[in-house]
This record gives C-alpha cells, structure tokens and sequence, in this order.
C-alpha cells in the first residue's frame, strides 16, 4: 500500500516529520527594492536596523558588495541612521552573509513558497540572530521574533508577508533540531559556500578544506600594527594593558586585540602609533627587505597598509599605483594620520603610460584576486564570486606582473602577493612567471591557510619574491 507523502505546514504537527526541502525555493534573488521609503521605525529599535540589515543583503544577491550596500542603505536614511543604528545593521548583516546558505536553506524547508527578496532577506537575518552559533545571541529569541514582524509589517515590500514571517520564524523555535538537521544534509547549509567554493577548497586543500571553510565562518580578529617608529610592541601591550584593553603578540609587530573595539577607542590610534592591518598582510612589507634610500613601486595600492608599513621601516620613495582613484584617497588619508608621504598615481598596474622610465629597486604586486583567503572579513564574497571569475582574475594579474617586471632595476625585488586560495591565483601564477621571465625565486612564504589560536591568527594569504638578475 503506498503511504501517501506527508506536506509542508507553516503548523507544528504534534510530532513533527523531517521537512523537506522545496524544490522550488529560489536562491538567484533580483529585487527591485523600494529603497526610499520611510518606514516611520524608531531609529534605535531592532526592528529599524533589521529591515536595514535586510535591504543591504538583498542588494548583495543582486550583485553589490556589502559595504557598498550598507553605504547605500545609510545614504537612504539619512540622519535616522545614528552611530548605533549603524553598527547594528553592520553586524546584523555581516552575521547573515555568514549563514546565508543555512538560513536560506531553512525558510526553503518551512516557507509555503519561495519569498520574496526582501522578505527572503529579512528572514535570514532574523535566523542569523536566533541561530548564532559558538556564540551568545546578541538578543533574545522571542523578541527577534517580534521586531522582525514589526520590521515587516513596516515596509510595503514585506508587509504582507508579514503572517507568513512570524509563522516561519515561530516554527523555527518549535521545532529548531529537527530543522536543522535536515538543513544539514545540504552541504550548502552545513558550509554556508556555493558549492562550487566547497569543490574548489576541498580540490586544493584535501588534508585541510575542513579547517578553511569553517575558519571562514568566524568573526575575524581585531589586529594591530604597531608603528616602529613611535612605539615598540612591548610597550604598546603595556599601554593597553593600562586601558585595561587585553591584548597579545601575534607576530613581529602584531598585536591582536582580545575584543574588538570601534578604532576611535583604541590609543594611540589616531597619533599613528599603531594601525589596523591583518597578521599575514604584515609580512609584506619586511619581505621587501627595503633600504633607506630605495625607490618603491607598491602596486594595486589600496587602502594603504602595505604602502605605510614599508615607509615606517625604512627611509624609501614610495609610489602608490591604483587604478582606482577613490581608493588611493584612502592610501593618502592613512599616509597622512602616519605623518608618512608617498607619491600617489591613478592609473591601472598593467599599463605603463604613468611610468616616468625609472627602475624600482622594489616591487610589491598585491594583485587583484577572487579575495577567497579573506572571506572571514568578508563573508559577501562567496555568494558575489563565480567559479569563472578565477582565470578571469588570474589572467589580468598575469598581465600585470609581466608589465610591472620590466620597471624593476637588475637586482631588484619583486613580492608577489594574492589574497587567494586558489592556486590558480597563486602557486600556479608564481611558477609560470618564473618561467616566463627567467626569475629566481626566493624564500617566501608561499600559501598561508586562514588560521587562528593562541600564537598566530591571520588571513589566507599567498607571498613569492623573485629577483631580476643583475
């Protein structure tokens, strides 16, 4: 006899069957959001920064980078978006990219039909707050619940999914491990990647894609720099332990704050005693082995970390190439609160138009890349990427490197440098030119795997240094 198969109900059953997922669930969003409309929503109640959270994270599945979004967003609202309105959305939303595969996965099992955008959105961000994993949640349950309701009901684009919200959210809590559960067995909810990105890191990193992916996930660390020119790390962990601020080293001039903290609360960061800058991205600069005197290209130079880092070892000229000239402004304001000058040029690094024929002694070629090893600070990444974007990328970064090798003097220096995993960007890459051009190669790096614990916490990085013979 043939049972008949049992159908999804936004209604608990007394003893809930597994859900299944529905076929039918959408994950390619393309909303046309109603972005200027005032939702009358007190500026300091969950429910405004929810349904801002969900506006920036419906325009990330249409193709914009979150921090783009969040400034669209903010743009929106004007003054209602105060400091802590802000700051509120930034997380929420930063929180929702993280587990977007499992929260999409979970309304896919529980919602009657697939939502739309901006419901979609403001479901996942809910979740992302009932669900935080390894972590306490930042609100209680029952009032997530509630604010989101309110969040919708606020809006034209969600307010008549608003019953359908509080019944998927409500069900959520009902029946949370059997839900979950199921979710699980989809790799794009027990991973939160495409699943494209799972194949990728598991083909390059078979002993360690385990590790990468769910190193990904994580909140990334607070880490400074400190400048060696005003402070050494030793008494900069004494001046924090003095602010009461728990810190320790994590590499020659790294420091990891134990919680982070709004830049304008950390001393001496606006007197240029130290800077915000990843424990990986730190090896840049002492790999270029700079000498007073030297003239420096750092190509693709943008914000400037790199750029100041070098100019606080070493007594160098410095120019500061990007193709965006917006981006540069950033390297100048860092140059500028370090009290360090550089010569700053827009123009792309695989030309040679802004080139005055002068060799550099050194040249640091932070190359553009899919950002795969960065993805714990920014989680948007892996739902913007495609799998076709690595040899695009690959290719022009090529293109690069061979322009910029001719602007290096005979027995100049050259750091490549990717913030990719996949070797196509990186190893590959390296070994290629190598060929091309005859270089040695010399100590480096290589790959570095996104890590982090007591004596290290850094980025998924990739280093290789070539020398032009003389």
């Amino acid at each position: 006899m043939n049972k008949q198969r049992p159908t999804l109900s936004l209604k608990s059953p007394a003893k809930p069957a597994a859900p299944t997922l529905r076929a039918s669930h959408a994950r390619d969003l393309k909303p046309a959001l109603q972005t200027g409309f005032n939702t009358g929503l007190k500026p300091d109640s969950l429910a405004f920064s929810l349904i801002g959270a969900a506006q920036a994270v419906a325009l990330v599945r249409t193709g914009t980078n979150l921090p783009q979004a969040l400034v669209q967003v903010w743009a929106r609202l004007g003054g209602d978006a105060t400091p802590q309105a802000r700051g509120a959305m930034q997380d929420i939303s930063y929180r929702c990219m993280r587990q977007l595969g499992q929260s999409e996965t979970l309304v896919g099992l529980m919602a009657p039909k697939a939502p739309e955008p901006l419901v979609a959105a403001l479901l996942a961000c809910a979740l992302a707050l009932i669900n935080a994993p390894d972590e306490t949640a930042p609100y209680e349950e029952f009032t997530v619940v509630d604010q989101t309701v309110t969040a919708a009901e606020a809006h034209p684009d969600t307010a008549r999914a608003k019953g359908m919200v509080n019944a998927v959210l409500r069900r959520f809590l009902r029946e949370r491990q059997n839900l979950l559960d199921t979710a699980s067995l989809q790799p794009l909810a027990r991973w939160n990647y495409p699943q494209w990105w799972i194949d990728a890191v598991r083909a390059a990193w078979p002993q360690d894609w385990q590790g990468v992916l769910t190193t990904g996930n994580t909140a990334p660390p607070l880490t400074l720099r400190v400048n060696v020119r005003k402070s050494s790390v030793e008494d900069y962990l004494a001046v924090l332990e003095q602010a009461g601020m728990a810190a320790t080293r994590i590499g020659p001039s790294a420091v990891r704050l134990v919680k982070p903290v709004a830049v304008s609360l950390i001393p001496g960061f606006n007197d240029g005693v130290v800077s915000v800058q990843d424990a990986g991205a730190q090896l840049a600069a002492p790999l270029l082995d700079v000498a007073d005197g030297m003239r420096v290209l750092d190509a693709c130079a943008a914000p400037g970390g790199k750029t100041c880092h070098i100019l606080e070892l070493a007594n160098v000229h410095v120019t500061a190439l990007d193709a965006d000239a917006k981006r540069l402004a950033r390297v100048g304001e860092n140059l500028e609160r370090l009290q360090l000058d550089a010569e700053l040029k827009a123009a792309p690094a695989e030309t040679s138009d802004w080139w005055d024929g002068q060799l550099f002694d050194r040249i640091l070629a932070d190359v553009p890349c899919t950002a795969s090893g960065i993805v714990r600070r920014h989680p948007d990444i892996r739902w913007l990427r495609r799998k076709g974007d690595t040899l695009q990328l690959a290719t022009l970064s090529a293109k690069i490197l061979d322009n910029l090798w001719q602007m290096l003097a005979p027995g100049g220096k050259l750091l490549f440098v990717t913030c990719s995993l996949w070797p196509q960007e990186s190893e590959a890459q390296a070994a290629a030119f190598a060929v091309r051009h005859g270089a040695a190669r010399l100590d480096a790096p290589g790959q570095l795997l996104p890590a982090g614990g007591d004596g290290q916490d850094h980025d998924g990085l990739f280093y290789a240094l070539f020398q032009k013979n003389a």
